[in-house]
């Protein structure tokens, strides 16, 4: 998790015990459902240019973040998944200009981890999950 995720993000605690481990399982068992279908989203973010840092946003509520990808229930899933990238984020301001540096150097090898930017309930924030191992 990466709490306010802007100028004065202190990005080391992503996935952080501290994280509400409820939350985390709700957001695992849905990202199982999905998760083939956000890596090769996140396979083609990179390989057609756009950006080296995919972000997919996971929410139950209306947001104007990203490209709509997975709606809730397609997949059998609860979320909404939508598809995004790191200059969008700073583009909205939500990672600020001088925290650019410090989110590419904690973000995960894009092959191996999923970014998920999480907006479910009162929780907001950034999680790395593992794609399942075929």
């Amino acid at each position: 998790m990466i709490n306010n995720s802007n100028e004065n993000t202190l990005m080391d605690d992503a996935n952080s015990p501290d994280l509400n481990q409820k939350l985390m399982g709700y957001i695992s068992q849905d990202f199982i459902k999905v998760a083939d279908q956000l890596k090769e989203a996140s396979y083609q973010i990179r390989k057609r240019g756009f950006s080296e840092y995919p972000i997919f946003a996971v929410t139950n509520n209306e947001i104007d973040l990203g490209v709509l990808l997975i709606n809730s229930s397609e997949l059998t899933n609860n979320y909404v998944y939508k598809a995004s990238y790191m200059q969008e984020f700073v583009d909205r301001k939500l990672i600020g200009e001088e925290s650019v540096p410090l989110f590419t150097e904690n973000y995960k090898n894009a092959d191996e981890f999923c970014c998920l930017f999480a907006l479910i309930g009162e929780f907001s924030g950034f999680v790395f999950v593992p794609y399942p191992e075929d």
